[in-house]
């Protein structure tokens, strides 16, 4: 029926309106919902690369998209090198616009060659973000990488890595334990998430979740990096379960108690034993005032012997 027909389309209609207003708000949420973000000046490079001798000055930038409706102004600061430097510390950046924002990094004269990395890091209403730069000093480079102080403490393995070249470096990592009956932990190479820059050190831990409970244990580690010379530690842990620990401890105890009474009264009859007024055995006794010896009497002297 005619009045049917006109209900169904109107109620098609209603509901493409009521489909048109929630895909528009939605949309609108999601442009409100952006958030300004920073990148290296020319898209599509995950960081800045730089590359120079000492004394050069190299120059680039970062870009500062701010999507919103409104101006957007942010701070620039950097990390890792006082090398770097902005010609503005606080730019704006206009509504929905892309702003570059130059700056140059001062290579000093007497800077060693190797890696010397950086940030920028952009700052704005409480949010930052932050563009890596890897400045690279051109020369003669070094990879020199140590462990060192490497020591076992409970259930974990700590050590700490030392880049003493002039390069940076990402460094691989392979633990090996050996007890008294054999092997006990093998953790064959694998690459930490870390980038250790030249000159700086990094505590870091391996977990060792199963250690045994009696046993005396040499932990080796064996540290590698992509232009470096290997480099090993060894340490070593005794394993003691605490409640055969405790046993012993007491079991020395008595026996230690034990055996300072047994001479305590093994020292008493010496001491006591002789009753008083006794005399010490030897070649005489007395009896009744008279006196016996153990060879042969001398008569008694008669009157008118000479002697």
């Amino acid at each position: 029926m005619p009045g049917q027909d006109r209900s169904a389309e109107a109620a098609e209609e209603a509901a493409e309106t009521a489909e048109t207003a929630e895909t528009a708000a939605a949309a609108g949420s999601v442009a409100a919902g952006q958030e300004w973000r920073a990148e290296p000046a020319t898209g599509g490079r995950p960081y800045v690369y730089l590359e120079g001798r000492p004394g050069a000055v190299l120059e680039d930038g970062i870009s500062v998209t701010n999507p919103a409706a409104e101006p957007l102004t942010v701070r620039l600061r950097a990390t890792g090198t006082a090398w770097l430097a902005f010609a503005e510390d606080r730019v704006t950046v206009p509504a929905r616009t892309r702003a570059d924002v130059p700056f140059a990094v001062t290579v000093p004269a007497t800077a060693p060659p190797g890696d010397r990395p950086a940030k920028v890091v952009v700052s704005a209403g409480g949010h930052e973000a932050a563009v890596r730069v890897h400045v690279r000093v051109t020369g003669p480079e070094l990879g020199a990488l140590t462990v060192e102080d490497l020591r076992v403490e409970g259930r974990s393995i700590r050590y700490t890595l030392v880049n003493r070249g002039n390069t940076v470096l990402e460094p691989r990592l392979a633990v090996r334990a050996d007890g008294l009956t054999g092997a006990l932990l093998r953790r064959p190479a694998r690459t930490l998430p870390v980038e250790l820059g030249p000159g700086r050190s990094l505590e870091l831990s391996e977990p060792w979740p199963d250690p045994p409970a009696l046993d005396s244990v040499d932990i080796t580690l064996r540290v590698t990096a992509p232009g470096a010379v290997p480099a090993e530690a060894t340490a070593s842990a005794r394993y003691v379960p605490w409640a055969a620990a405790t046993g012993t401890a007491l079991a020395l105890g008595a026996a230690a108690g034990a055996l300072a009474l047994w001479r305590g009264r093994e020292r008493g009859p010496g001491r006591h034993g002789r009753r008083r007024g006794s005399e010490p055995s030897g070649g005489s006794e007395r009896s009744g005032g008279s006196e016996r010896s153990g060879g042969p009497r001398r008569p008694p002297a008669q009157a008118g012997d000479r002697s």
